[in-house]
């Protein structure tokens, strides 16, 4: 009988090329008994050259596919078919430290703790703009800070069973299903954890026009998920202070690049921008799609 791996770690791609071949070689050379987890790929009906990459690799990772568009169905499909009890997610334009799954794994042995989200740095050489991005996609500040806390798919580990009870990905959702998920696994009694020294390091946009994109697209998909969780969200900030309201709103500068505050505030504006665009457009679907 084949030995069962403990660890699942899934990554969702779609389209990814120029990126899920780096990913992949950095997942195989983890400093991590090779046995003991497996590395599912799921492609999500890629339409570029993924499929024959993913198939370069085939000795060393499982390779599965999903037909139904979006990450969150892709995930699910790596959740159904996980022979561990704990799963990690990574995403594909991602590259992780060699001790990432050793360090993402490790506070899970506390039952009380839901989720582990680990840090998510740049990828290096970066620009000014990419660097920035890193307060964008602060870990530490959405479990620690904001209000309800959440986490994302770059980097995260759970408990297979956790994410059962909470009821997998939302397939509805074409983006921002990991931190609605994580909305769930908290209202479930479970606590979320981050983990500075599990490292992933992430492509981030580059442009003022990609990080304008960004912007709209948290705004314009969290409305639905607000909408979803309304009670919940009032639950939490109710009894929020005015400094952790500041604090959430990100303009605290350290750890970016301190080449002018003027500039990280003008990329602070260019994000927030699109994300007023993106809500001010989600929230008029939304009126439209209630009044069908």
């Amino acid at each position: 009988m084949p030995h069962k791996p403990h660890i699942s770690v899934i990554v969702p791609v779609y389209n990814g090329q120029e990126t899920i071949g780096e990913c992949i070689r950095s997942l195989l050379r983890l400093a991590f008994a090779r046995e003991d987890f497996e590395i599912l790929l799921v492609d999500n009906a890629s339409t570029d050259g993924t499929s024959d990459i993913l198939a370069r690799y085939s000795d060393g990772v499982r390779v599965l596919y999903e037909g139904k568009r979006g990450a969150a169905a892709a995930r699910n499909r790596g959740l159904f078919n996980a022979r561990g009890k704990v799963v990690a997610f990574t995403d594909a334009d991602c590259i992780v430290e060699k001790d990432w799954l050793h360090e993402i794994v490790s506070p899970l042995k506390d039952h009380s703790i839901g989720v582990a989200g680990g840090r998510i740095l740049s990828r290096r050489p970066c620009n000014e703009i990419e660097m920035f991005g890193e307060r964008i996609h602060d870990h530490y500040k959405a479990i620690n800070v904001c209000r309800p806390p959440y986490t994302v798919t770059a980097n995260w580990s759970s408990r297979l069973s956790v994410i059962k009870e909470a009821g997998f990905f939302d397939e509805n959702l074409l983006k921002n299903q990991d931190s609605e998920l994580a909305y769930r696994i908290v209202q479930c009694g479970y606590r979320l954890v981050y983990v500075p020294e599990a490292v992933i390091y992430h492509r981030n946009r580059s442009t003022l026009l990609g990080l304008f994109k960004e912007g709209y697209v948290h705004g314009y998909h969290a409305v639905k998920i607000v909408q979803k969780h309304k009670m919940f969200f009032q639950q939490y900030r109710r009894g929020i202070s005015a400094a952790l309201i500041s604090r959430a709103g990100g303009s605290d500068l350290s750890g970016c690049a301190q080449r002018g505050r003027a500039r990280q505030l003008f990329y602070w504006a260019t994000f927030r921008l699109g994300k007023r665009a993106g809500k001010a457009l989600g929230s008029l679907s939304a009126l439209y799609q209630a009044a069908q």
